[in-house]
């Protein structure tokens, strides 16, 4: 099979496409042939910080294909399914490849309206976003949001969760984004590199300040996040906590959540594991019955991943990209 490894360390041009062993699944795993895999930052800050060579490992954590072979004690799938998941780190077989290997209790299967290069693009942003805004924090409808970063994948399916539990919501991204965030649900869309964000926001909310934050771009930012939280506040951070040496205590009661959405596929914990694929469950349900759309999605080829990478890593991408290997 071909697929994409590492062939040279600490460098996303070291990224290569060779001939492989196609893998076989063992006890409880399942081969997947593999459809649409999506691409994320952590495949190209994987290959920046791994320090040696490693053509066993296949980068690729978005994963959908078609289940080719199942292992020994799989009872919930079978071969033909058409299915999608978040690849584990531990897991080396990734989705940069024409075959995929997978524990088959962390897969969910993708409902027929699902088209695969969207799926192949929801786990590690949609999963991410959706535990962040549902799960930690459990919005009330009528409340406000500011959201940073909406016009990548995780802000992309953000905005749409938040809107349908009844946010308002504030959204930062550069100026060529702004249109397509707004078409995402956005109702203030603030421009970062020409206005100051929290000034506006504290403008928008006649100097309230909002219920709650999803913080992706940083502890900086994060930090100053903590003066734009209303009283009872709360922020989700997927990249770095606020400073906590500003952390006011007794002033505002604020409550801050850690989002680490893959560590339910490496920490051993079934609970964990359980809840991902439900989440998976969900969202596959949530863009079936068009509750939420996908984000704005570039389609490549295996080989075009390295290059990919390279713009995702200098910001040159609005919404998600798919290798398509079929």
């Amino acid at each position: 099979m071909r697929a994409l490894v590492i062939q040279e360390p600490k460098s996303i041009n070291g990224l290569k496409i060779i001939d492989k062993k196609i893998p076989e699944p063992q006890k409880g795993e399942v081969r997947i042939k593999v459809l649409a895999a999506g691409l994320n930052p952590s495949d190209f800050q994987y290959a920046l910080n791994n320090e040696v060579a490693n053509e066993e490992r296949v980068l690729g954590i978005d994963v959908c294909g078609i289940v080719d072979e199942v292992g020994s004690n799989v009872k919930n799938l079978k071969v033909g399914d058409l299915v999608y998941y978040l690849r584990s780190l531990n897991n080396v077989h990734g989705g940069f490849a024409e075959y995929a290997i997978t524990s088959a209790d962390l897969v969910s299967i993708v409902p027929e309206e699902v088209p695969s290069h969207v799926a192949g693009v929801v786990p590690g942003a949609g999963f991410t976003a959706y535990q962040a805004i549902i799960q930690k924090l459990r919005p009330v409808s009528g409340r406000t949001i500011l959201i940073h970063g909406d016009a990548g994948g995780v802000g992309s399916f953000a905005i749409q969760l938040a809107k349908m539990s009844g946010l308002t919501i504030i959204s930062s991204c550069l100026q060529k984004d702004m249109a397509y965030v707004r078409s995402l649900g956005a109702d203030k869309v603030i421009d970062f590199t020409a206005k100051d964000v929290h000034e506006e926001t504290m403008k928008f909310t006649n100097q309230r300040g909002v219920d709650y934050v999803l913080s992706t771009v940083g502890s900086e930012i994060a930090t100053k996040d903590l003066d734009v939280l209303a009283l009872g506040g709360e922020m989700a951070v997927t990249a770095g906590f606020p400073a906590f040496d500003k952390w006011r205590f007794y002033e505002k009661g604020l409550s801050i959540h850690e989002l680490a959405t893959g560590l339910a596929l490496t920490s051993g914990d079934s609970q964990a594991e359980e809840n991902l694929k439900m989440i998976g469950n969900e969202v596959a349900k949530l863009l079936a019955n068009k509750k939420i759309k996908p984000p704005k999605i570039t389609k490549i080829k295996l080989e075009d991943v390295p290059d990919y990478l390279e713009k995702m890593k200098n910001g040159k991408i609005t919404g998600k990209v798919v290798a398509e290997l079929y």
